[in-house]
């Protein structure tokens, strides 16, 4: 149990500033522990600064909902999209092939990534229940207050969906961290002017995609699509969104290098989320990427079984696909065309903010992490987006961490199963610091350095979104589980491309995967009392595959 007392925090720290100390190869080694708190008044989150004797500028880049599809290896649609900024930053780096978020949702997967602990967030704002948490509360910690307060210049630019409070105590400001689902193209005012200056007018569509309705026929939900300017003419791909927060991160990385700090900036892209904003100049693309991809082989036996639900899965997956209404196949193509070129879009505001990055001579010895906040279905199982489900597609994240080169740690492609979770422990060690809170995540710089590595078991859980479904997964690198407190459970094979739930198969090697991820499950769970929520459900869903309780099962024995 941690000492919580101002003495054995000083003890505490005393130990962690060791491996503080090798974070780089130019740490000095002789570097005290120097004790600290982000709150020196109130003597909260303490923690321990044991300086390098150069912190590297660190840069995190995120993008907004990132099907596998356009970074996983091996898949068709990723080998003919043209990503080349991106493309060229993966190359520098570590990229983690298995890198999971916590939760399909933005505001939980984010709230996660930025404490580097399990989340109580369970749902995003626009639609959570009165009461529910949509926010980080005050008392909270992410980690960029850590790094500021060990003397980073702290910058952050694009979606923060996570509340004002904390956004102000680890950047000083809020003024880009909005905090809704959609982008603000039309209320932001800084967008505006920088439109004005331009001299383009909003946005509005040229080609619109929409899902249908229940019934088949009325139009439903709209995916947005190809755009315009308002009134007529070529929405430049300078003007759009995407191309504006890299301009507008570059500025205020420019605020920030005069003061001859080590400088951590984050760069959070809405797109290539829909509703879909496709400036013009992307029409040879566009034919391309109708000429490469294909349906997902899912998405066609859902429409040769004429859209009815499919026994072998939750409800809640049902209730998605009555929900998008993707009835028609051209929509799919469309959608899958759109998102693609959507992420190229991306791709060109990423190549103008890392081409900023290497003119002003900071990229070869800065840390660059590139990441995504949850998955995207982009047509599997007759779905796109995402949902209260723990589906692979929309669990799975790409992750690249770029180290500086004095460090020598080689660019590669790693397997090993990793988290957002990981992230926080990771950026923490590179500047230094060690906090004295728990971290639910291990830092992966061991792992980096190719350097032995024990990962750290975690839980992917999701809440309510446009209905409810409380559910928790597991995966041991091979295969997840998932348990779906009202429904049935799920369990995937993490190598398929477009999985099915093999959870009641009865082939042997499923079976034993299936019953040791149980297993493996329930101790998770009844090791620690957050979880406990999920722990006596599971225990009476899994009552013949888990060591047999004894006595009373009232939750104060557990």
């Amino acid at each position: 149990m941690t000492d919580p007392t101002r003495r054995g925090f000083f003890r505490q720290v005393g130990g962690a500033s060791v491996a503080a100390q090798s974070v780089s190869a130019q740490a000095a080694p002789e570097a005290a522990c120097r004790p600290g708190f982000l709150d020196p008044r109130a003597g909260a989150h303490p923690y321990c600064s044991a300086a390098p004797a150069s912190r590297p500028h660190v840069f995190v880049i995120s993008v907004d909902m990132m099907s596998p599809d356009h970074w996983r290896p091996g898949r068709a649609s990723a080998t003919a999209m043209a990503l080349p900024a991106l493309r060229s930053l993966w190359a520098d780096s570590v990229f983690f092939t298995d890198a999971f978020c916590t939760s399909p949702l933005c505001a939980p997967a984010r709230a996660a990534l930025l404490t580097g602990r399990s989340t109580y967030i369970l749902s995003n704002n626009e639609r959570a229940h009165d009461g529910h948490e949509t926010s980080l509360r005050s008392s909270d910690s992410i980690f960029p207050e850590y790094l500021k307060a060990a003397g980073y210049d702290t910058r952050h630019c694009g979606k923060g969906h996570l509340g004002v409070q904390k956004f102000h105590d680890a950047f000083g400001e809020n003024g880009d961290g909005w905090d809704r689902w959609d982008p603000p193209v039309r209320s932001d005012e800084n967008y505006l002017a920088w439109l004005r200056q331009l001299g383009v007018r909003p946005q509005s569509y040229r080609r619109e995609l929409r899902g249908m309705q229940q019934d088949g026929k009325s139009p439903g939900n709209s995916f947005g699509g190809w755009i315009e300017q308002s009134g007529g003419g070529a929405f430049p791909l300078e003007a759009q969104y995407s191309s504006f927060l890299a301009a507008r991160a570059v500025s205020k990385l420019d605020a920030a290098l005069p003061a001859q700090r080590p400088v951590y900036l984050q760069l959070d892209f809405f797109d290539p989320h829909q509703p879909f904003s496709i400036p013009a100049g992307f029409e040879e693309r566009e034919r391309a990427l109708r000429a490469a991809l294909r349906l997902p082989a899912s998405y066609v036996a859902a429409r040769t079984r004429g859209f009815r639900a499919d026994a072998t899965l939750p409800r809640v997956y049902e209730f998605y696909r009555r929900y998008w209404g993707l009835y028609e196949s051209t929509t799919v193509e469309d959608y899958r065309v759109a998102n693609a070129l959507q992420m190229e879009v991306v791709d060109h505001a990423i190549a103008r903010f890392v081409g900023e990055l290497k003119r002003r001579g900071l990229y070869e010895e800065s840390v660059i992490v590139f990441t995504s906040d949850h998955g995207e279905m982009n047509g599997r199982r007759a779905l796109v987006d995402k949902g209260v489900y723990l589906h692979p597609e929309v669990l799975r994240v790409p992750l690249a961490i770029k180290m500086p080169r004095s460090m020598g740690i080689a660019p590669r492609v790693e397997g090993q199963p990793v988290s957002h979770l990981d992230v926080a422990p990771t950026l923490l060690q590179v500047a230094g610091v060690t906090p004295s809170e728990r971290l639910d995540g291990v830092s992966l710089l061991p792992l980096l350095q190719g350097r032995p590595h024990t990962p750290k078991p975690f839980l992917a859980e999701c809440g309510w979104h446009v209905t409810a479904n409380f559910a928790c997964a597991m995966h041991d690198g091979r295969h997840l589980y998932a348990y779906n407190l009202a429904d049935q459970p799920e369990f995937y094979d993490l190598r398929d491309d477009d999985p099915v739930n093999l959870a009641a198969s009865a082939a042997p090697a499923h079976a034993a995967a299936r019953a040791a991820l149980i297993e493996r499950m329930g101790s998770f769970l009844q090791a620690d009392p957050r979880w406990v929520c999920y722990w006596s459900p599971f225990r009476v869903d899994h009552y013949g595959s888990l060591p047999k309780p004894g006595g009373d099962l009232q939750l104060k024995k557990q």
